[in-house]
């Protein structure tokens, strides 16, 4: 029997936990953890995100700040927001969504964040602190895929874990972190040769490459925790998941649906990392 995976209810526990650690830093301290989002453009889904993460600050009792500037912005003008930020002591936690527009150096951003304020993980600092094992922040999506599995009490030590898909934001941190609770980690793409082959061996496999219902039955071991990461828009507007689920969830122990599953725990944790930069002061 297939037990499902409940990211919303995980995702509400984790902001119950933030809100109560927020509000005793707030009455010992007086401090209240601040986050900043910055937005270059009108992407709709960008926004969206945006507006989540505007709402999850305002549950857990944060100070929260947007800068929405227009597509047509220049460099210059958003690294002089950031330098702004980095030195603004309201401000804990600094995120620029991205994408951002062809013209502004997505690699020149990020490394122009305070480090101790790159609560998305992605300042080459932080990418380095995760491959010796000691990041200041891990990136949102793959801390809040490790929290899922250890919700489900299952022990990484010697399991086989594939991940499928290789991005700097989910497929290769997500690798690293399996590797620091002692998993046998093997990364996929879209080069792997016979990936059934491969994927039919892991204890957990995690799908992370946008391509809809992507893994099949055929694909998947008998009794593997199935991580779904993708979101894909169907033609018929529904949501749906790199992992043909209602194939799959017959054959695995724990599977995550989409929507619903690991897609809530971003910005959970995006809201930990945030608390976490507030109490490091």
């Amino acid at each position: 029997m297939v037990s499902i995976i409940d990211g919303n209810k995980i995702a509400q526990d984790i902001r119950n936990e933030v809100r109560q650690s927020a509000l005793a830093l707030k009455e010992q301290k007086g401090i209240i953890p601040g986050l900043a989002v910055v937005l270059v453009g009108e992407d709709p889904a960008s926004q969206i995100y945006v507006g989540k993460k505007a709402k999850a600050c305002a549950d857990v009792g944060f100070l929260s700040r947007e800068y929405k500037l227009p597509a047509e912005t220049d460099e210059e003008k958003l690294l002089k927001i950031i330098r702004k930020l980095n030195k603004d002591k309201l401000i804990h936690g600094i995120l620029v969504q991205l994408p951002l527009p062809k013209h502004i150096s997505t690699e020149k951003i990020i490394a122009a964040i305070d480090p101790h304020k790159d609560v998305d993980g992605f300042h080459p600092y932080n990418v380095g602190g995760l491959v010796t094992g000691s990041p200041l922040f891990v990136p949102c999506t793959p801390r809040g895929i490790m929290e899922l599995i250890a919700r489900t009490g299952i022990d990484l030590k010697g399991k086989e874990a594939v991940v499928v898909g290789r991005s700097n934001i989910v497929g290769k941190p997500i690798a690293l972190l399996l590797l620091a609770q002692h998993a046998t980690v093997t990364i996929c793409h879209s080069r792997t040769k016979d990936l059934p082959s491969v994927t039919r061996r892991a204890d957990i496999l995690i799908a992370a490459v946008g391509k809809a219902h992507m893994i099949k039955a055929d694909m998947v071991k008998d009794g593997a925790i199935v991580i779904d990461v993708g979101v894909n828009r169907l033609e018929n507007g529904k949501l749906a998941g790199d992992v043909d689920f209602d194939e799959v969830a017959p054959k695995a122990s724990y599977i995550t649906p989409v929507p619903g599953g690991v897609g809530p725990m971003t910005i959970a944790m995006l809201m930990k990392n945030t608390l976490d930069a507030a109490l490091a002061l």
